[in-house]
């Protein structure tokens, strides 16, 4: 697979997001399963992996410190600090929290629960109101220079906390959701990354699964998985937005492809320095998702898609009011 730079940060095109092993999406595969699939996307060219230590807390940087062990010197590894999560009992207290303290110990935890030496890439999971970006950044700043840190990024930061975090600590990457039903990132955040020199990781680059064309109206969805409470995914906003996954899937026929293939390329046309990660359990998707590196979508296919697209009005809410409130700030 090719690679590409988010920042100064060369990773695969596509990269793996591992959440996908967290409960977020129901009963959680056993290890062995999901190691298999971690280890067998590198075989495939996969060298970019995501965790954050909100995902179990902690049991998913702990599987994927396992998976990645024998291949670490070829990979690189983002995980992420923000939420108010006890550093001793794992226990999840209210809002957020990134004061010094908490992103040192989030750090020196998460460094053990990944067995590495470095965080390659060190997110904040979302912008905590209550701490000045210059603490955050600088607090980042010194555990680069510290080395148990390489880069530092922002999970669905606003462009305004973007610019203050990169005038004290260059930002490697910004992650917040981006596909063909979620465009938020589109007026400023893009741009901004362009200028910047900024890397764009999207993720749910597939909608949660809605874009690959195997959810309708009508799948069933258990009450432990997050679709089931995400106002996107009740029935009624499934079948209102079956439009837009008909025209991956017409596309996708065109070009001997799927519909998640056709997204995923949308997604690496729209800039050089965006890599999507997405996520799955089953190791047939790993490398049905990195074949939308092989996929050209010429200007023509994507004229199409924008016209097609615009007439769209996506339903549902990306995510819940409780969750939503935390993004852009």
């Amino acid at each position: 697979m090719k690679t590409r730079k988010l920042g100064a940060l060369d990773v695969s095109e596509i990269g793996f997001g591992t959440m996908s092993f967290a409960s977020t999406y129901g009963a959680t595969p056993d290890d062995a399963q999901a190691i298999a699939v971690m280890r067998g996307a590198f075989d495939l060219g996969v060298t970019h992996f995501d965790t954050a230590e909100a995902y179990g807390p902690w049991t998913n940087e702990v599987l994927v410190g396992k998976a990645l062990a024998p291949i670490r010197d070829k990979v690189s590894i983002a995980t992420k600090f923000g939420w108010n999560i006890d550093q001793t009992t794992g226990a999840r207290g209210p809002g957020l929290n990134s004061r010094p303290g908490q992103i040192r110990a989030v750090a020196e935890a998460s460094l053990r629960r990944l067995n590495i030496d470095t965080i390659d890439l060190f997110y904040q999971h979302r912008v905590d109101p209550d701490v000045p970006m210059e603490d955050v950044a600088g607090t980042v700043r010194d555990l680069i220079a510290e080395g148990k840190v390489r880069h530092f990024g922002l999970s669905e930061a606003s462009a305004t906390s973007i610019r203050r975090a990169h005038a004290v600590q260059p930002v490697t990457a910004i992650q917040s959701e981006y596909s063909l039903w979620t465009r938020d990132p589109e007026p400023e955040i893009l741009p901004l990354c362009a200028e910047l020199g900024i890397g764009f990781v999207p993720w749910s680059p597939l909608g949660a699964g809605f874009l690959t064309g195997q959810i309708t109206a009508q799948t069933h969805i258990g009450a432990d998985d997050f679709r089931a409470h995400s106002p996107r995914f009740t029935p009624e906003a499934r079948a209102a937005n079956q439009g837009l996954v008909d025209l991956l899937s017409a596309i996708a026929q065109q070009k001997d492809a799927t519909p998640a293939q056709i997204a995923l390329a949308w997604l690496l046309a729209q800039h050089p320095f965006i890599v999507p990660i997405p996520g799955t359990r089953r190791l047939d998707r790993v490398e049905e998702n990195i074949g939308a590196a092989k996929v050209t979508l010429t200007q023509a296919d994507l004229d199409q898609i924008a016209r097609e697209a615009a007439k769209m009005t996506i339903a549902g809410a990306r995510l819940s009011e409780a969750v939503l409130q935390y993004s852009y700030r």
